[in-house]
């Protein structure tokens, strides 16, 4: 009896696992695929879903559905997008800059507004009933407060006094006339103030503007450019301020105002081999003047000051400069002298350049940066507008410094 219990048992067991493993080949055997449906035209297309294949972009306007309230309650109003790509920008505008001549008589109220102190107080002392040796002091204080300088001063108040003495009684007139005649002696009327530009046996003229930082040396060869173009000259600024990073880029805006290129280098490169590139291109481009806005080195730092005179022999491999521009702040005064005398040991400065001319700068530095390095102030900054740079007028900047 045990020995069938068992054995149905075991066959019990047998036909479970057979059917289990015919049961999991079942599960596993793939469906067909349904039969294809047949669209309905009919129906309205159906939206898409997340998920969904995207469509190929193409290059066309989109076209976006703005609601716009009209009356009646009218259909939307389609609005097309501008295409998407690269936006180019547009060249500057060429600037036309202001005549050069005039400028001065122009800017000559500017000039008298901040400067005609010293004119004011030298006529109010010689004014006076009676001038003692204490008046004439009083003269010869006002002359050194203005900058004007010792010997300078010393032949102004000596001149006077021996026309006053002649003349004896003095009207208003008289007296500004007398100081008028004494301060253009010191200022000096015979002297060749033009910017050398025009060499008779090539082209370009070449120009190299130095000074120190902060007197507005690369503003002021941005400023220069633009006289010379509206002087009728086509210009090539080397920007070879290479220890500057924001000059170069300074320097060509001002180019790029009037149509002037500009070449520069890398920064921190050599200066000497950016305004050797720029004479070179100046050559070939057959501009009328080269202008080099130099680094605005320190004038204590030796090493940098011979850099600058390396820059002079490296241009010079070209031709021989036509000017070399020194570029002072008319506020500095006296310190402006101590620059200007380092420069001059460097480079063989030909004219001077005075800023800020209209702001609390005492008239007599004109006189003083003159006599220290026996060159003439050629050009005169009045102001920060683009033009208000302009040629030095003796008679225009006394008349502004005694009043009209």
């Amino acid at each position: 009896m045990e020995t069938v219990i068992l054995a149905v048992v075991i066959a019990v067991v047998v036909i479970g696992a057979l059917g289990g493993l015919i049961v999991g080949s079942r599960r596993r055997k793939p469906l067909p695929p349904p039969p294809p449906k047949t669209p309905d035209i009919t129906a309205p297309p159906a939206e898409p879903h997340v998920g969904d294949e995207a469509e190929t972009p193409r290059d066309e306007p989109r076209r976006t559905i703005e609601e716009v309230d009209l009356p009646g309650g009218a259909a939307p109003v389609a609005v097309e997008e501008p295409p998407v790509g690269p936006v180019l920008e547009e060249a500057p505008e060429l600037e036309v800059p202001e005549p050069t001549a005039g400028r001065l008589v122009r800017l000559r109220a500017r000039l008298s507004r901040s400067q005609n102190a010293l004119g004011k107080g030298l006529l109010t002392l010689l004014s006076r009933e009676h001038l003692d040796d204490e008046t004439w002091e009083e003269i010869e204080d006002t002359l050194l407060t203005a900058d004007v300088g010792v010997q300078p001063t010393q032949e102004l108040v000596e001149g006077l006094r021996e026309r006053v003495k002649v003349l004896g009684t003095r009207t208003p007139d008289e007296l500004r006339g007398l100081l008028r005649e004494e301060l253009l002696k010191l200022v000096g009327t015979d002297v060749d103030r033009s910017v050398k530009t025009e060499p008779e046996d090539r082209k370009p003229g070449i120009v190299m503007v130095v000074g120190v930082n902060g007197t507005g040396k690369t503003t002021t060869t941005g400023k220069l450019a633009r006289v010379l173009v509206a002087d009728g000259r086509t210009v090539v600024l080397g920007a070879a301020d290479t220890f500057r990073a924001a000059a170069a880029d300074q320097l060509q805006t001002w180019g790029e105002r009037v149509g002037a290129h500009t070449v520069r280098g890398p920064e921190a490169g050599d200066p000497a081999s950016v305004a050797f590139d720029a004479v070179k291109e100046g050559k070939e481009m057959g501009v009328d003047v080269v202008l080099i806005d130099t680094a605005g080195r320190l004038h204590t730092k030796t090493g940098l000051m011979d850099e600058l005179g390396k820059v002079k022999r490296v241009v010079e491999k070209h031709a021989p400069l036509d000017e070399v521009l020194l570029v002072l702040d008319a506020t500095t005064g006296q310190n402006g002298l101590v620059q200007a005398r380092v420069f001059a040991e460097v480079v063989d400065i030909t004219g001077i350049v005075l800023t800020k001319l209209d702001g609390t700068a005492k008239g007599g530095i004109v006189v003083a940066v003159q006599r220290e390095l026996g060159v003439p102030v050629k050009l005169v900054g009045l102001g920060e507008g683009a033009d208000d740079l302009a040629p030095f007028e003796p008679e225009a900047f006394v008349d502004a410094l005694i009043g009209e």
